[in-house]
């Protein structure tokens, strides 16, 4: 049996773990910085058991993971039509990120959870249209 000083050492330690989670937020914009039908940001660092909201102030986007671009044990995702969208990073690797309407148009995002685990796979998924293109300055971001 656990004494009551092992388990609030154990409550406290759950409770810190959380209040330094950070929260990022990803508009999904017709027009950005980077130009048309963008991400923005497109690339993110963050930590395992961060979260990221997907906005939408543009109507006509979504958030959608990419077939072969999370790391492993992670679940495929994908939001709604034109709503915001809250995914929780479970375990450290990238994430490939794509509007679905607006894929082959380049409007993809990669998001980096700690060490790049599965950076080799995911840099080898065939990307469509002009998503290869948007990529490639996203990879170059990765670090180990």
């Amino acid at each position: 049996m656990f004494s009551k000083l092992t388990i609030t050492a154990l409550a406290a330690m759950l409770l810190a773990s959380t209040a330094f989670a950070e929260t990022f937020e990803v508009r999904m914009l017709n027009k950005g910085t980077d130009g048309a039908m963008v991400f923005e940001p497109a690339f993110i660092k963050a930590a395992v058991g961060d979260t990221v909201t997907f906005l939408s102030p543009d109507k006509g986007h979504n958030a959608e993971s990419i077939e072969g671009m999370l790391p492993d044990g992670v679940d495929a995702f994908k939001s709604e039509m034109s709503k915001d969208f809250t995914l929780t990073l479970t375990a450290e690797g990238v994430y490939g990120i794509k509007c679905t309407p607006h894929y082959a148009m380049g409007m993809v995002a990669l998001i980096q959870v700690g060490a790049p685990v599965n950076l080799d796979a995911a840099a080898a998924v065939v990307q469509k249209g002009k998503a290869k293109a948007r990529f490639e300055p996203l990879f170059a971001q990765v670090t180990p």
